[in-house]
């Protein structure tokens, strides 16, 4: 759930192309569905049933949870193909392991079951910047992202220059730009010293 959470989060910064809607997923949907699948899984556990209620998880949270907000045909399907992907009992087949996406250089799986460390390691040893391949998407959807984000860019800093048509004392384009560059950089906190947070 983790892993889907985080795919339909991250393929809305591709835009159009990651969904036809911009939808805004968030914590709220993570949490009730990690609500529904302890439920469901501590019933399932508790009446000894042989099989867990994976189609009904997956409808509820398909439907309900993350396609209640969903009005696209096509990103319904897509929604529901995520979820028949990762919700199921083959995620713990010990003789033919899950991987959510596996590269030459990349292995995104479920960690071993174990302490803490073993979660943080498998986090860890993640990759920082996703490939769209990961999210389901063509390599080539960075182009459109970087394209939109450098237009987006530029667009800001174009607002930046001062809206002067005369001449004055006052300050240069420059000196203004410099003034709010260094403005934003000095409210930037710290970065986190890690070894020293664990």
């Amino acid at each position: 759930l983790g892993f889907f959470h985080a795919v339909v989060q991250e393929r809305r910064k591709y835009g159009k192309l990651g969904w036809n809607v911009a939808y805004d997923f968030n914590e709220t949907d993570f949490r009730i569905s990690m609500t529904l699948i302890s439920t469901y899984l501590s019933k399932a556990h508790e009446n000894q049933d042989e099989y867990l209620p994976w189609g009904t998880l997956r409808y509820l949270i398909g439907e309900a949870m993350y396609g209640g907000r969903v009005s696209d045909s096509f990103d319904r399907r897509i929604l529901n193909t995520y979820l028949d992907e990762f919700l199921g009992d083959f995620l713990f087949d010990t003789f033919q392991p899950f991987h959510f996406y596996q590269t030459k250089d990349v292995d995104i799986c479920v960690p071993t079951t174990g302490p803490r460390d073993n979660y943080i390691k498998a986090v860890e040893a993640l990759p920082l910047v996703q490939s769209p391949e990961v999210f389901g998407l063509h390599a080539n959807a960075d182009i459109s992202y970087y394209t939109n984000n450098t237009k987006s860019i530029w667009a800001n800093l174009i607002d930046l220059q001062p809206r002067t048509g005369g001449v004055g004392t006052g300050v240069s384009r420059e000196e203004f730009i410099s003034g709010v560059a260094r403005d934003v950089g000095s409210k930037i906190p710290d970065v986190f010293d890690l070894p020293l947070l664990k």
